[in-house]
């Protein structure tokens, strides 16, 4: 396994031993490593002291009280931004903790020369395994809460007492749920096979759950964007909803629960809502709230009962929660204002025999042309969530062969780089007919030659048909020029499968 173990860390853990300390690599690499995973990012625990590790790693930083080091080392993570020049390891002394009385960190932080009790620490079994050489410089696998065991029969589990472990840090409540949605195999369909959290543990969660009001919106922001980003983002919100932590998260969504809808639905507005989710096949965070909360506005326009209910107005009234809700969780504005756009639009209309042009420029006006990929992936979801086998039907497909049609700069002398006034100015050519007529020649011969297409030459060719008999050659022109059209309509039309 210590093949798979990337190179930078291998030398600090390496430094830290020659200069006499114990040092592993921690939690959850060692986690993804056991999986078969690629982690995301890199831990170290060692007993050295903070102190110890800055006189080590001088290019390093230790801005907390919690004895971790932030170590630079040359870039090697995939993930990485390429404008950032180092990555981030980060060095953590043994440490135990106690008392959390704000539900998030601890009141004390002590350091300990004992791995086992830094790991006793620890949130969940499956994150308290450490690797690294052992005492004959053979790296070994140190697992005193047999985290691999739960880790071979997929359960997530805490460290020592649910409920005390829990009660530390409210945060832990989420964090189990979204280690649910982020290792489950979403093609699994056994629940004997299938990665399940530990009865006592998911009691606790559920006991504990009024606890999360006691984290700031923004850390449940970022474990609900893992949850929303994993492979298995239904069940992670199905979890939330059983454990009654969603209640706290997004209570506008749970009151879709038994909301029944019309002939056109065969699943209750909850249920659609996370079918649709897990559905949208976009990989994009915005996208797939948006998707998630697509609908949430029916609950609120519902008139009626049975079949015939309508929901009037719900894709506006629910853009308007959606924006709400998002800015309560303190989303980037970015974010905010890209799902509620989706959400505000996803109910556009469209069938091949009635829809023109022009509305279709409409539409990609109103949403623009950059989001319109987005808003078909929402309208993907909110299909194949309603329970109908087709993702993408003929009219959806001849919707983006429209949209690209419409989008794509018109076969005109626009396109070339000389304007009907440069043929006054510097051919003393009069203006008139005679102008566009020269142009439509200088276009067709373009269309047949791109090259040709500069100031320099196009001037000189205007200038050899000053003379000409512009009504012949114009014929032949719009001729080519039309020519050109029909063959990029039936590329277009290819792409699509609309032909």
């Amino acid at each position: 396994m210590k093949h798979s173990v990337p190179q930078p860390v291998i030398n600090i853990i390496e430094a830290l031993n020659e200069a006499g300390f114990e040092s592993y690599a921690v939690g959850g690499c060692v986690r993804d490593l056991i999986l078969g995973r690629i982690p995301k990012d890199w831990d170290v625990t060692t007993n050295a002291t903070p102190e110890k590790i800055i006189e080590l790693f001088p290019d390093s930083f230790y801005e907390n009280e919690f004895g971790t080091v932030g170590v630079k080392v040359e870039r090697f993570l995939a993930t990485t931004d390429p404008s950032h020049e180092h990555d981030i390891i980060e060095v953590t002394t043994y440490r135990t903790e106690s008392h959390y009385e704000d539900k998030r960190r601890p009141n004390t932080v002590n350091f300990t020369l004992s791995l086992k009790e830094d790991l006793a620490r620890r949130d969940f079994t499956i994150n308290a395994i450490a690797y690294g050489p052992g005492k004959t410089d053979e790296w070994e696998i140190i697992d005193p809460f047999n985290g691999q065991e739960d880790l071979k029969n997929k359960i997530i589990r805490t460290v020592g007492n649910p409920e005390e472990r829990l009660n530390e840090d409210a945060l832990r409540l989420m964090r189990a749920i979204r280690f649910y949605a982020e290792l489950r195999d979403p093609k699994e369909t056994r629940p004997t096979h299938s990665w399940q959290i530990e009865a006592k543990t998911l009691e606790a969660i559920r006991k504990l759950s009024g606890n999360l009001e006691a984290v700031s919106q923004e850390r449940i922001r970022d474990e609900l964007s893992k949850i929303i980003l994993s492979t298995s983002p239904k069940e992670g919100i199905e979890m939330l909803h059983q454990t009654n932590l969603l209640r706290f998260i997004l209570p506008e969504l749970e009151i879709g629960i038994g909301v029944t809808q019309n002939l056109h639905h065969i699943y209750t507005v909850w249920e659609h809502n996370l079918r649709a989710l897990a559905t949208c096949p976009s990989p994009k965070l915005e996208t797939r709230l948006a998707t998630l909360l697509h609908d949430v506005g029916k609950p609120h326009t519902k008139k009626g009962d049975g079949y015939r209910s309508t929901f009037y107005n719900h894709d506006h009234v629910g853009a308007r929660i959606t924006e709400k809700m998002l800015t309560r969780l303190r989303f980037p504005k970015a974010v905010v204002a890209k799902a509620t756009l989706l959400v505000d639009n996803h109910l556009f209309y469209y069938n091949v025999d009635e829809v023109t042009e022009a509305s279709v420029r409409r539409l990609v006006k109103r949403v623009g042309l950059e989001n319109m990929d987005d808003l078909m992936a929402v309208r993907i979801g909110d299909r194949l969530g309603s329970g109908v086998p087709k993702a993408k039907p003929y009219k959806l497909r001849h919707l983006e062969y429209m949209i690209e049609k419409v989008s794509r700069d018109p076969l005109s002398v626009k396109m070339l780089a000389i304007r009907g006034t440069d043929l006054i100015t510097d051919l003393a050519i009069p203006a008139g007919p005679k102008i566009g007529a020269i142009l439509d020649v200088l276009l067709a011969e373009v269309i047949e030659d791109p090259s040709l297409n500069t100031r320099e030459a196009l001037l000189k060719r205007a200038e050899a048909l000053k003379a000409s008999d512009i009504a012949t050659l114009r014929a032949q022109a719009e001729e080519k020029i039309e020519e050109k059209k029909s063959e990029e309509d039936k590329a277009i039309k290819k792409r699509h499968w609309v032909e």
